[in-house]
């Protein structure tokens, strides 16, 4: 059987990625959520927070170490899966991802390491610094690491020269036209989803009756802030939108399945696009609504697919199907947070059942959001791995058809065994919750101690119920 040694490429990429950006948005958005809860106990000196902060941290060790594991490993696969893309571009690809991974080591690694160490014996408002640096070292990472990665969508400061592209203006490289927007994207994104999942935590321990006073730190914390981000992402992705049709047209025409430039865009809630017609089969759409959120006019047009050859468009139904669940999980987003919003401003958070088991079950809704949209920024992107300049096809590693999946594939268990371990990790962490052993008395008529797999509300916890 004879197998696509680009397809095997991009399938290695899309999952080691896929490890490393949920990974990286998790610690993110805990770095700033700890150093917030240590800021609130460095002010107040009530302990609670700082016991939240240290339940906090230990899943921020685990979330960091596994986004550090699997940047470094896909780093790596530059060399081994993209050998070619390496050499036309790592003059310029290089630095900022080397400075990426020796930020998150050095400054959020040692940060980390002094706050699980010290916890007892550095002062209070020591601490509540370490935490801050910490999360903007984390941020600073991330930060260089998207330069790289925009730069590959909109690349600009640079020479070519022996077909090998040279830095020319570094600041014009890192402050590409894409990376602000990205940027801002991914860091909202990063703490939207960290906001729905200590918002779950919360919820299943209020459920579970375990650790209430620390759950509605967790719950009013949570909601605050989504009630924030989610819309504010909202607008950012519009932003966002708006420089991706200006750099990247053909890419905003397959998240809409646009195929005329001669006619108004509709919005389409649901459709079939055929690639090979260039049509779409069957579609549920907003008239014109497309037009009017990218051009501001009700008849606004954009360039459509057909303005491009078949062998330079992306893949329209990844990229269409990849944006609608981005939306959906979105919206929904957006409609949990104003509801929590409006439950606590009416002091009702803690006590509506109906929205705690909803928002128990939550957890998820930021990490789906964020792989779909991983997924229309790189298969929109396609066929090309430097937009314009270097096609895919001529960016992989030449391997012969036979030897084609072997590393690939050894990546990838090892990315998908990373991953299990980490998750496995994170989910003791929480059921052992914010006082560890010494949590809540057991319930009535259980021998089990508080946290263990026999205490009842233990598995209620697991359960979400």
């Amino acid at each position: 059987m004879e197998v696509d040694p680009v397809l095997i490429a991009q399938l290695q990429f899309a999952f080691t990625a896929a490890c490393h950006v949920i990974f990286l948005a998790l610690s993110i958005g805990l770095s700033v959520a700890i150093a917030a809860l240590l800021a609130m106990w460095a002010r107040s000196g009530e302990d609670r927070y700082q016991r939240l902060a240290r339940f906090w941290a230990r899943i921020f060790a685990v979330a960091l170490a596994t986004s550090i594991v699997s940047g470094i490993a896909l780093s790596q696969q530059f060399n081994s899966g993209w050998s070619q893309l390496a050499v036309f571009s790592d003059n310029i690809l290089g630095p900022p991802i080397d400075y990426g991974v020796t930020i998150a080591f050095v400054t959020a690694g040692a940060c980390l390491g002094v706050l699980l160490l010290g916890w007892d014996h550095i002062p209070r408002w020591l601490q509540a610094t370490v935490a801050i640096v910490a999360s903007v070292g984390v941020a600073t990472a991330s930060f260089w690491a998207l330069a790289a990665y925009s730069w590959m969508h909109t690349p600009t400061g640079h020479t070519i020269v022996d077909g090998v592209a040279m830095p020319s203006d570094w600041w014009i490289i890192i402050f590409n036209p894409s990376f602000p927007y990205r940027f801002a994207h991914v860091v909202n994104a990063s703490l939207l989803t960290t906001g729905f999942v200590v918002l779950a935590v919360g919820a299943r321990y209020l459920l579970a009756d375990r650790h209430p006073e620390q759950a509605r730190i967790m719950m009013t914390m949570a909601v605050t802030s989504i009630a924030i981000l989610a819309p504010a992402q909202m607008l950012i992705g519009n932003l966002h939108g708006h420089n991706t049709l200006k750099h990247q047209p053909i890419k905003v025409a397959a998240m809409e399945a646009h195929w005329d430039s001669d006619k108004p865009v509709d919005f389409h809630i649901l459709a079939w696009p055929d690639n090979s017609a260039e049509i779409n089969r069957w579609a549920l759409s907003i008239p014109n609504a497309g037009s009017l959120v990218l051009t501001h006019r009700l008849k606004g047009q954009i360039i459509g697919l057909k303005d491009v050859a078949p062998q330079n468009r992306p893949p329209v139904k990844t990229v269409f199907f990849a944006f609608r669940t981005m939306i959906a999980v979105g919206l929904a987003m957006i409609a949990a947070s104003l509801v929590g919003a409006w439950l606590l401003w009416r002091g009702m958070l803690f006590e509506t059942r109906w929205y705690l088991r909803i928002a128990a079950h939550a957890w998820w809704c930021g990490f789906v959001a964020t792989i779909a949209g991983w997924i229309v920024t790189e298969s929109g992107h396609q066929p090309w791995a430097v937009q314009g300049i270097l096609r895919s096809a001529d960016a992989i590693t030449p391997l012969a058809t036979s030897t084609a999946p072997i590393m690939p594939s050894l990546l990838v268990i090892g990315s998908a065994g990373m991953l299990t371990i980490a998750i496995y990790a994170i989910v003791r962490l929480i059921a052992l919750g914010p006082q560890g052993s010494s949590g809540a008395p057991p319930a009535r008529g259980s021998t089990a101690p508080p946290g263990s797999s026999h205490d009842p509300r233990h598995r209620a916890l697991a359960s979400g119920s």
